[in-house]
């Protein structure tokens, strides 16, 4: 296999997994590193590497789920709580083996957009999404709950420009993954050819 076809294989069998089908098996600390430091090779203008990363792991994810789970309560208004929404942000983390939060921390460079600081972070997470698939360790990128709250941000100490672009919720499963769905490229693309 060449290089394309092997990241071709990457990109087209990656998908997110959800914290209730993982099944409790840890992941080596290492190897979270290394998907990290994949991250880091992400695009960026200026070199500004404006991704961050809080890693939670042991019994620290299942702490960091109970608090969101707090923090739920403590933000909603009694007539929108929702005590099913409660009980799942409580036990998220469960059979999870590392939880890490990804944000953007804002540089000091005017010349270089928030957008392109974002989207160098996401780009970031992309790379460690595409490791995880070779490794064989499912995750789930999600941008629910309180993750794009302002609760978060003061949870994480971030400072008003900092913009948190998700939770990775990291581990191992024993289900097979379901195929995804994608419309034909064709739907997507508008070419323009020079005359």
């Amino acid at each position: 296999m060449d290089k394309f076809e092997i990241l071709a294989e990457l990109v087209i069998n990656r998908r997110s997994i959800k914290q209730a089908v993982l099944n409790g098996k840890k992941i080596e600390d290492q190897q979270v590193r290394e998907l990290l430091a994949l991250g880091s090779w992400a695009p960026t203008h200026g070199f500004t590497e404006p991704w961050r990363f809080v890693v939670y792991s042991g019994e620290a994810v299942k702490e960091f789920c109970h608090q969101q789970a707090e923090l739920y309560k403590q933000t909603t208004p009694p007539e929108k709580f929702n005590a099913g929404k409660y009980e799942k942000q409580q036990h998220n983390g469960d059979k999870v083996s590392h939880l890490v939060a990804v944000y953007m921390e804002r540089g000091g460079n005017p010349n270089i957009t928030s957008l392109e600081e974002i989207c160098a972070t996401a780009a970031a997470v992309q790379n460690i999404l595409l490791g995880a698939e070779a490794l064989g360790i499912a995750v789930l990128w999600s941008t629910g709950g309180n993750v794009m709250q302002p609760a978060m941000k003061t949870y994480l100490g971030l400072k008003e420009e900092d913009i948190v672009i998700g939770v990775l919720f990291m581990g191992y499963t024993d289900e097979p993954a379901r195929q995804g769905r994608r419309t034909p490229i064709e739907d997507k693309i508008k070419w323009i050819e020079a005359m």
